[in-house]
């Protein structure tokens, strides 16, 4: 008997099997992410812990999802396994040779697909000693992500959620980017629904009520100064921030589950 792929809020919504599937691919991602975290340090370049980064996914017999990616304002294929995005810079940075200075921060976004599913994470990293309002803004951003965890309810309106991460933000002195947002993930890195990390009524099109089987990568953008960005340059690539200030960008790949949230890239398996 052929299978019902079964769907709520435009999410494909996710079986048991599927979602531990999904898991071996967050798995890899947390043991990737956990190597960069090992090695950024000043003096490092990005395009060296690209190269780790490849190394480790292909080991795993896995792919890159961001490898190849394309969109409209790009000039060319993303090059690469990782986004590392450095101080103003939001997502989308390509890795290269530059070596990383002491007191930046470095986004590293990490997506794979292993057996057909995703995994997709993202955390910033100080790059030595820091500021101490860097430091500031980490903690903030880290703790946006950390309040979607602990809101995921069944049945709630997602909204309800990014309206608290949003005022969390806000409270801190910092902006909440507009123009990207998280996804829901399964077979396909991008899939319904889009998943603000703040509120606009007037966007009330974006908003969903959560229901177990949902696999979302939510993945809050924070800039230190006002939320504006444009792209760094005619690439197409790199965000960056209008007005030239730090960003930071934490993500976690999670399932709703009857009971709350169940993340599926923080390493609790074995791949």
């Amino acid at each position: 008997m052929k299978s019902i792929m079964r769907r709520a809020g435009g999410a494909i919504l996710k079986s048991p099997d599927e979602i531990e599937q999904m898991r071996r691919a967050g798995t890899l991602v947390y043991r990737v992410l956990s190597r960069v975290r090992e090695m950024v340090r000043p003096g490092i370049s990005t395009a060296e812990l690209n190269t780790e980064a490849e190394r480790l996914i292909a080991e795993a017999g896995a792919e890159p999802l961001f490898r190849g990616v394309t969109t409209q304002q790009a000039k060319f294929p993303f090059p690469a396994a990782l986004c590392t995005s450095i101080d103003a810079q939001v997502v989308h940075g390509i890795p290269s040779e530059e070596p990383l200075k002491e007191g930046s921060v470095v986004s590293v976004d990490c997506g794979v697909r292993i057996d057909g599913f995703c995994g997709d994470s993202a955390v910033t990293l100080p790059v030595g000693q820091v500021a101490p309002d860097v430091e500031r803004l980490l903690e903030v951003t880290r703790e946006a992500l950390a309040i979607a965890i602990r809101e995921i309810r069944p049945r709630r309106w997602w909204s309800d959620i990014a309206a608290k991460m949003q005022a969390q933000v806000e409270s801190a002195g910092f902006s909440v980017v507009r123009e990207f947002v998280g996804h829901g993930i399964g077979r396909e890195m991008h899939e319904e629904p889009k998943v603000p990390n703040y509120v606009d009524r007037r966007e009330g099109r974006m908003d969903f009520r959560l229901v177990p089987g949902m696999v979302l990568a939510i993945e809050p953008m924070v800039n230190m100064g006002s939320a504006g960005v444009l792209y760094e340059d005619a690439t197409g690539w790199p965000v960056v921030t209008r007005d030239g200030l730090k960003a930071a960008h934490f993500e976690h790949t999670m399932a709703v589950t009857a009971s709350g949230a169940d993340v599926l890239t923080d390493g609790h398996a074995e791949v």
